[in-house]
């Protein structure tokens, strides 16, 4: 007689392993500790550069690795370019919208009226610490652009983490190793699919300090700015963050809907990651794991490997919004009129200097100087007015960036049919255990 054995049903995980709980606990005992002690709290900064450095130093291979496979294990070369194409035309409708949103929100609410700031009076040395990045702005334009796409070398775009010039390169590679195919190129395609497995399990190992990144980006940003930073300019801050969060949730939660997602599950799903973006102030921290986790929801590896990327340098949603905003709330505090032919041309301009600023130091007032250039009745010293506050609207950008990539990365594989959406509606509804740190 044969005996049947009930299978053990396995025990929950204690709350405090949960990388969510972790992430926010540093976070409060950041903010308390910046404020209880905002010197010792500053000197914490070291374990946020820690591991933004950390990150960073597997980002570039990550995703060279991740493009190769999937560009060369689509097979059809036909088809990586038809999602390149939808991608690239999903991006500029985003950035389009973003950019209206920013500028009607801004004329709606108007938050720099009343501020009747004379020019004259302000400090011009407050930008000096951005001049020696100007320089990658100058003279931007579609030319200009193209020619930083391409790397000086392999190596070099490798070396200097430069996402775009990093996928670049890894497109070219992944379309010849497709065209190898036979033994050749499955020889490679298989060393590249095992360096990926290796890295992401590196990856694992480093997200499991992130409590402790955030933890010294919270404490530092409280302990030196505090919370009275923000008075002067709280109507810009809120306003900023009301966009982005209208933005989320209208738009692109509409988008979500017509693949069937619900944009509400799909942020808790990815709550651990945007946690981390939020005290960090960088989506390059959480790369690798999004670029997991999508794929585990049910997006096809290929589209993975390619919207994400591409979506770091060109579908930068709340950067968009945020250069529209700012540059109305300049001319608002500095009673400068803007004509529609003005707002047209900001708008133009934006399209262009909003794309490849990715990785640049200082990239929000750098491309935020070259779009005022554009517009010369806007006096360019008026971004000292934002200087003050740009880390914490830096925040609500990251963060707004990263979703809007997510969501990109999801409508693209709905649009080309590489959604599972089965899986999907089971992993969103927590019916599968998704862990990154597991590699």
């Amino acid at each position: 007689m044969s005996t049947i054995t009930a299978a053990p049903t396995a025990e929950p995980k204690p709350l405090y392993t949960s990388l969510f709980v972790q992430v926010l606990a540093a976070l409060v005992l950041g903010i308390v500790l910046g404020v209880a002690a905002p010197d010792f709290a500053i000197g914490l900064k070291i374990l946020s550069d820690a591991f933004l450095k950390l990150i960073s130093m597997i980002v570039a291979p990550i995703v060279f690795c991740v493009v190769v496979h999937g560009i060369a294990g689509a097979g059809d070369l036909k088809k990586v370019g038809r999602v390149g194409v939808k991608a690239l035309l999903y991006f500029e409708a985003m950035t389009t919208v973003a950019l209206v949103v920013g500028l009607i929100l801004a004329y709606v609410f108007g938050p720099g009226h009343g501020m009747n700031i004379d020019p004259s009076t302000l400090d011009a040395k407050a930008l000096s610490s951005y001049a020696d990045n100007a320089h990658k702005l100058q003279g931007a334009g579609v030319g200009a652009f193209l020619m930083n796409v391409i790397p000086t070398t392999s190596f070099d775009a490798l070396s200097r983490n430069d996402v775009l010039q990093v996928l670049f390169f890894a497109v070219l590679f992944g379309v010849g190793l497709a065209l190898v195919g036979a033994e050749k190129g499955a020889l490679v395609t298989s060393v590249i699919d095992a360096a990926s497995t290796v890295l992401f399990r590196v990856m694992g190992l480093i997200v499991r300090v992130a409590p402790l990144g955030v933890l010294g980006a919270v404490a530092y940003t409280v302990g030196k700015y505090g919370v009275g930073s923000l008075k002067q300019l709280v109507s810009l801050v809120m306003l900023f963050y009301i966009s982005v969060g209208i933005f989320v949730l209208g738009v692109l939660g509409s988008v979500m809907a017509l693949a069937g997602i619900n944009i509400l599950k799909f942020l808790s799903y990815l709550r651990e990651e945007l946690m981390i973006v939020l005290a960090t102030a960088s989506s390059d921290a959480v790369l690798p794991q999004i670029m997991k986790k999508l794929e585990r929801m049910g997006v096809k590896d290929s589209v993975v490997g390619l919207v994400i990327p591409t979506g770091y340098s060109f579908n930068l949603d709340a950067f968009s919004i945020y250069l529209t905003l700012a540059v109305v709330f300049i001319a608002q505090a500095t009673n400068t009129p803007l004509s529609f032919g003005d707002l047209l041309l900001v708008l133009g301009v934006s399209l262009i200097t909003s794309k490849g600023a990715h990785g640049v130091p200082g990239s929000a007032i750098v491309i935020l100087a070259a779009t005022l250039n554009a517009v010369p009745s806007i006096p360019a010293i008026g971004l000292v007015l934002v200087l003050s506050v740009d880390w914490f609207i830096g925040m609500a950008r990251a963060v707004g960036n990263l979703i809007g990539n997510c969501v990109a990365t999801v409508v693209v594989a709905a649009w080309e049919g590489d959604l599972d959406r089965a899986k999907a509606a089971k992993v969103l509804e927590g019916g599968e255990l998704v862990d990154v740190t597991a590699g």
